[in-house]
C-alpha cells in the first residue's frame, strides 16, 4: 500500500519546554526525509509524534489512507530479558501486535460479548486479517531464517537465543534483520546505522533507498545521509527554527552555508546602515546644540536680525536630526542571528610513554567459542592505528589485549612504561550507575574541584539539569559528551576510541575529528564512519576479520 503522512501545525517539547513548534512535514511514496540538529534539538521527539506514540502540544499528524502501517524503529535496541531473537523480530516488525489483534477479533468473532460496543465482530476480524497480512506475519517464520543467515550472525539456532545474549555488534545485525523483513508503508528510522559494520551499511542503504513508501530518519552518520535522503528537515535549537530543504544531505549543506553567509551579511549591513545613521544624528544634535550656545554668546539682546538668523540655523540642524531619527526607526529590524552552541573539544595531554607503547607475541584471546590470534603486534608510541573489521571479528577483544584488560591464554602481552590511557569503548562504560553525573565524574577526576567539574561538563552540553540526574538516565549521545569531556580532563598518551560516532550529534563529530588532527599521542580507532575514516590522518591500518588480524 501506498501511504503519504503530514504533520500540520506540529509543536513537541517536554514538560514546560517546547522544542518545535508549528512544523509542516508531507512524507509522500518514494521520499526519505533525514531529520538532522544537534542531540536535544527534538529529532526523536518528533518520530515519536509521527509515529503516534506521544501527543502533541499542538498540530495534528494525519494518514492517507488512514489505516496505513507506520514502523517506528526508536535508537535503543529494547532487550528485553528472556526475549528470543524471533520474539524480538516480530515485535520489530509490528507482527507480534498485529497476531494479537487478529486473535482477539476472531475470540470476539466465535463470542460477540467480547467485541468492542458498537463494533461489528466481522469488520473487527476483516480490518484485522488485513492488517496482520500486511505486516507480513503469515510468512515470517519462512522469511526469518534465510535473512538472518545471509546476514551472517553464525550462531547456530540465532532464532532462539536471548536478545540479552548478544553483543552489541550482533545485536545491532538482528535489528537490522528486523528492518529488513517489515512491510511498513511509512517508516521511521531513530539512528539506524548505529553499531552497523561497512557490510550492514550497505545492506541498510540498498534496502532504504529500494523502498517505495516514505522514510523519515535520524542518522549521524553523513556518508549514509548523502547517499539515502532526498530532502532534509534542520531542527535548529539555537536559532528555535526549522527548515526543510530539498535535494540531498550535501546539497543540504552547501545550501545551509549560503543561507547562514546572507544571513550574517544582512545583520551587518542592517547594524552598519543603523550605525552610520547613529552617528549622523549624533553629530546633527551637536551642531544644533552649539549653534543655540554661539547664538546666546555672540547676540546681544538688541540685535534681533543676528539673533533670528542663528535661531532658525539652529531649528534647521533639529529639523536635521529629527529626520535622521525618523530615518532610523523606519530601518527594518534584523534579528541578529543566535551563535548555536557548539563543542570546543581538546585531548588533555600527558608526558610521553615508552617508545614501544603495546606488544602481543605469538598471542591467543578466547572468549567462549570465539578466538583471536595467535597475533604478533606492536603499537609505538605516537602511531595512529586505524582498526577495521566486520562486527563479531574481535575489534573489541583485540582492543583489550592490547589494553591489557584481557591476559592471553597462549603467548604473551605487555604493556609500555608511563602509559596513560584515555578511552571511549562501546558501551560507554566509564559512566554508569545511579550516582549524579557530577559525582561519577569526580570520582574518576580527584584533583579537580567540584565547581571546574560542572564548568567543564557544562561545556560539552551538560548543564545544571543534566550534573545532578543519575548517569543511567543520561541519553547514549549524552554519555558519549561525558567520555569525551572525561578525555580533556585527564592527560592521556594512549587514546582508544571504539566507535565514537555512536549517538554523537554532527557537529560533535566534526569536533572530534578537529580535537584527533592536533593530537600527537598514540591512536587506537575503530569506526565504521566512512567520513571519518576519509578525514582522520592515521599511519597504519589493520583489518581484523575471523580472529585474524591483517595489515593493509
Amino acid at each position: 500500500m501506498t501511504a503519504t503522512l503530514v504533520a500540520h501545525g506540529l509543536a513537541g517539547g517536554y514538560g514546560h519546554r517546547t522544542l518545535f513548534d508549528s512544523l509542516d512535514l508531507t512524507v509522500s511514496p518514494g521520499d526519505v526525509v533525514g531529520l538532522v540538529g544537534a542531540n536535544g534539538a527534538g529529532k526523536s521527539t518528533l518520530l515519536r509524534l509521527l509515529a503516534g506514540v506521544d501527543a502533541p502540544q499542538s498540530g495534528t499528524v494525519s494518514l492517507a489512507p488512514s489505516d496505513a502501517f507506520v514502523g517506528w524503529l526508536p535508537q535503543e535496541h529494547e532487550r528485553v530479558p528472556g526475549e528470543t531473537v524471533a520474539a524480538y523480530i516480530a515485535r520489530r516488525t509490528g507482527c507480534a501486535d498485529a497476531g494479537r489483534d487478529l486473535d482477539a477479533a476472531a475470540s470476539a468473532l466465535g463470542d460477540p460479548t467480547l467485541a468492542a460496543p458498537g463494533v461489528d465482530p466481522a469488520d473487527a476480524y476483516s480490518g484485522a486479517l488485513d492488517r496482520w497480512l500486511a505486516s507480513g506475519a503469515a510468512d515470517l517464520d519462512e522469511r526469518l531464517p534465510v535473512v538472518l543467515a545471509d546476514l551472517g550472525l553464525g550462531i547456530p539456532n540465532i532464532e532462539d537465543a536471548l536478545m540479552t545474549s548478544l553483543s552489541g555488534g550482533q545485536a545491532a545485525r538482528v535489528g537490522l534483520a528486523a528492518l529488513l523483513l517489515s512491510r511498513f508503508d511509512i517508516m521511521l528510522l531513530d539512528e539506524p546505522t548505529n553499531d552497523l559494520d561497512l557490510d550492514g551499511l550497505e545492506r541498510l542503504e540498498t534496502f532504504v533507498r529500494g523502498l517505495r513508501g516514505g522514510v523519515v530518519l535520524v542518522s549521524h552518520d553523513r556518508e549514509f545521509l548523502a547517499r539515502c535522503v532526498t530532502h532534509v528537515l534542520e531542527l535548529d535549537l539555537a536559532q528555535n527554527s526549522h527548515r526543510l530543504f530539498g535535494g540531498g544531505y550535501d546539497s543540504y549543506l552547501e545550501e545551509r552555508a549560503t543561507a547562514r553567509r546572507h544571513q550574517r551579511e544582512k545583520y551587518d549591513e542592517f547594524e552598519g546602515k543603523k550605525a552610520d545613521l547613529v552617528a549622523r544624528a549624533r553629530i546633527q544634535r551637536e551642531w544644533s546644540s552649539q549653534g543655540v550656545r554661539n547664538a546666546m554668546k555672540k547676540s546681544p539682546d538688541n540685535d534681533k536680525i543676528r539673533r533670528k538668523a542663528a535661531t532658525e540655523s539652529s531649528e534647521k540642524q533639529a529639523q536635521k536630526v529629527r529626520q535622521m531619527e525618523s530615518r532610523i526607526a523606519r530601518l527594518e529590524e534584523v534579528d541578529e542571528p543566535r551563535k548555536e552552541w557548539q563543542l570546543e573539544f581538546t585531548i588533555g595531554a600527558a608526558p610521553r610513554s615508552s617508545t614501544v607503547v603495546s606488544t602481543l607475541s605469538s598471542a591467543v584471546f578466547r572468549q567462549g567459542s570465539f578466538t583471536l590470534g595467535p597475533v604478533s603486534l606492536q603499537v609505538n608510541a605516537g602511531e595512529r592505528i586505524i582498526i577495521t573489521g566486520p562486527n563479531g571479528a574481535g575489534k573489541s577483544t583485540l582492543l583489550r589485549a592490547l589494553l591489557g584488560t584481557q591476559a592471553p591464554d597462549e603467548g604473551t602481552a605487555s604493556l609500555g612504561s608511563n602509559v596513560q590511557i584515555g578511552e571511549i569503548d562501546q558501551a560507554r562504560s566509564l559512566l554508569t550507575g545511579t550516582e549524579p553525573v557530577a559525582q561519577a565524574f569526580e570520582v574518576l577526576v580527584p584533583e579537580m574541584a567540584s565547581g571546574d567539574v560542572r564548568t567543564l561538563l557544562a561545556k560539552f552540553g551538560l548543564k545544571a539539569d543534566h550534573v545532578t540526574r543519575p548517569v543511567d538516565e543520561l541519553s547514549p549521545g549524552e554519555r558519549t559528551r561525558a567520555g569525551l569531556a572525561l578525555l580533556q580532563a585527564r592527560g592521556v598518551n594512549v587514546l582508544v576510541l571504539d566507535e565514537p560516532t555512536n549517538h554523537l550529534d554532527l557537529p560533535a563529530i566534526e569536533q572530534l575529528e578537529q580535537a584527533l588532527e592536533s593530537y600527537d599521542g598514540a591512536l587506537l580507532l575503530v569506526t565504521h564512519d566512512r567520513r571519518m575514516l576519509a578525514t582522520v590522518q592515521t599511519d597504519r591500518h589493520w583489518r581484523v576479520e575471523a580472529g585474524q588480524v591483517t595489515e593493509s
